[in-house]
């Protein structure tokens, strides 16, 4: 569309041009973050433990916001991610833990968060952060919460979960 001999004139405020502007801008970042810091050879591997305790605080800060923003209780979120008890959640929480995560929960997190970038771009910001806790009654939850099944099926679910958002997300 050519207006006042701009092309897209006008549609600057819509819904698709916003979406299409955000999309440029995360690209650029891309395309500078790799000219900057040159294209990764591979995909990092979590078996190796450097990788891993490079990885990990940024992880555990990811995860205690998540927390926060999911309103995850204590039981929640360790039931979430594993091998993480409620010991170590709260210090973490408080920034006094210093270990490294496993690949197991480093893999968890990652997926997690996924889930929650997915559910931001989905929907509006109340419905995506209360979207987890409410009962849902589609085919994988069967009336269930989220929350409840990817606790209880373990990283399949977790997975499987984030496939589901990024599928109505039209990327699958």
């Amino acid at each position: 569309m050519i207006r006042d001999g701009r092309p897209f004139a006008g549609l600057e405020k819509s819904a698709i041009w916003q979406y299409i502007h955000c999309q440029m801008e995360v690209a650029m970042v891309v395309v500078h973050a790799v000219r900057d810091n040159g294209i990764p050879q591979s995909p990092v591997n979590l078996g190796d433990d450097s990788a891993r305790e490079r990885l990990t605080p940024a992880a555990v800060s990811g995860v205690v916001r998540l927390a926060e923003i999911w309103r995850l209780t204590s039981v929640e979120v360790c039931a979430l991610l594993g091998d993480v008890s409620e010991r170590t959640w709260f210090r973490m929480k408080k920034g006094e833990w210093s270990g490294s995560l496993s690949q197991d929960t480093l893999t968890r997190i990652s997926a997690l968060v996924g889930i929650f970038k997915g559910l931001r771009l989905l929907f509006s910001e109340p419905l995506a952060d209360e979207w987890v806790k409410l009962p849902n009654k589609g085919p994988l939850f069967d009336g269930r919460r989220p929350i409840d099944v990817m606790i209880e099926g373990g990283i399949p679910k977790i997975l499987l979960v984030r496939r589901h958002i990024d599928a109505l997300r039209g990327g699958l």
